[in-house]
């Protein structure tokens, strides 16, 4: 790509896209295009067309989709896969039929299966059953990367798939209800932290930035105390906070800094092709999509422990085993990425403390 290269970022408010436009601006990409929402609903067959005529990007990142954490996929899955389905459908046709140089797809690694071993290669793709409560979003990105894989090999096109690990970071969703287990752990024991330190200013202030079931700063407190404790987060009678955590606590997780995942799906772009992911001679071109992780994991349990340290929460956990746990291992296996040339930088304990901060210092 030249510095000059017209490049659009699909969903580059989200934390995924917020944090790759940042990483090409830094790195001096001038010529940079952008929808929201609003301006452009990708699942709109012709207004993607009509985008993808009046723009003609010359390159393309797609990080628009519709995400969330255990409680959204297993609720919402009808529309999971529908959207999801519709935005890649969409995108990714009209970069065949536009002529774009290069597409980047960003899949997830619940691509895998739910048993699959561990830590998960790009090879254990369709080898077994997914894991029930994501079947829906895991289903539409697995089409996504077979698109990308059919194009490649039927139009001679320049596709790219990579699956991201578990991401946190600036513009992560911290809604309770919809939101992964990082940002919720997170925002739920600072919640839990005002509370013990009778803070009713921040948990007001948190609160009008991010209401809670239409409760706000301005509720009334028995209000906002009952729909804490909905969510897990409960005074108990000796004035000590108690945080609810779905599951036994045992499932291990990966993360990645958004800013990490940016910078890797960044020097893709500038450094890697489609035919720099499988080898030529095989007979059948397939698993060609690409990790990104740390290949390093953490339990539930021990990621509660090190929030609560590093926001020096003094109450208790209690991990409710009637909730579902999940895959119990979901590690990947970024070697294919290592291979590549790239490796993460941002250690967890330091990209947690980075992401508290600008939860606490942004409007949400």
């Amino acid at each position: 790509m030249k510095k000059d290269s017209k490049i659009y970022v699909a969903g580059h408010l989200g934390l995924v896209g917020s944090a790759i436009v940042k990483n090409l601006l830094s790195k001096g990409y001038t010529n940079l295009v952008y929808r929201t929402h609003a301006e452009l609903d990708l699942i709109n067959q012709q207004a993607v067309i009509d985008f993808f005529e009046k723009e003609k990007p010359e390159y393309v990142i797609l990080a628009a989709a519709k995400v969330g954490g255990i409680v959204a996929n297993n609720t919402y899955r009808a529309d999971f896969i529908y959207e999801n389905l519709e935005v890649q459908n969409n995108v990714i046709h009209q970069c065949y039929m536009h002529g774009v140089k290069k597409l980047l797809f960003l899949g997830s690694t619940c691509i895998y299966p739910k048993n699959a071993p561990q830590p998960m290669q790009e090879e254990s793709l369709l080898t077994s059953e997914l894991e029930y409560t994501n079947e829906p979003y895991a289903i539409a990105k697995i089409a996504g990367i077979k698109m990308c894989e059919s194009y490649n090999i039927q139009y001679g096109t320049n596709f790219i798939s990579v699956m991201p690990t578990n991401l946190y970071g600036a513009n992560d969703n911290f809604d309770l209800e919809k939101s992964h287990v990082l940002p919720a752990m997170i925002r739920k024991i600072h919640l839990g932290k005002c509370l013990e330190d009778k803070n009713w200013n921040a948990i007001r202030e948190d609160l009008d930035k991010n209401p809670i079931e239409h409760i706000s700063g301005e509720s009334a407190e028995e209000e906002v105390l009952k729909i804490l404790e909905k969510y897990g987060i409960k005074e108990m009678d000796d004035s000590r906070v108690n945080i609810e955590i779905w599951g036994s606590g045992k499932p291990r997780r990966e993360f990645l800094y958004s800013e990490d995942m940016a910078d890797a799906c960044v020097f893709l772009m500038e450094n890697v092709d489609a035919k720099d992911t499988y080898n030529a001679n095989t007979k059948e071109i397939k698993n060609t999509h690409i990790n990104i992780g740390s290949g390093e994991d953490i339990s539930i349990k021990e990621l509660a422990e090190l929030i609560k340290s590093i926001l020096e929460f003094r109450g208790e956990f209690y991990f409710n085993t009637t909730k579902p746990d999940g895959t119990m291992l979901k590690l990947t296996d970024p070697g294919k990425l290592h291979s590549l040339g790239w490796k993460h930088r941002v250690e967890l304990k330091d990209g947690i403390k980075i992401a508290y901060e600008w939860y606490l210092n942004t409007k949400c």
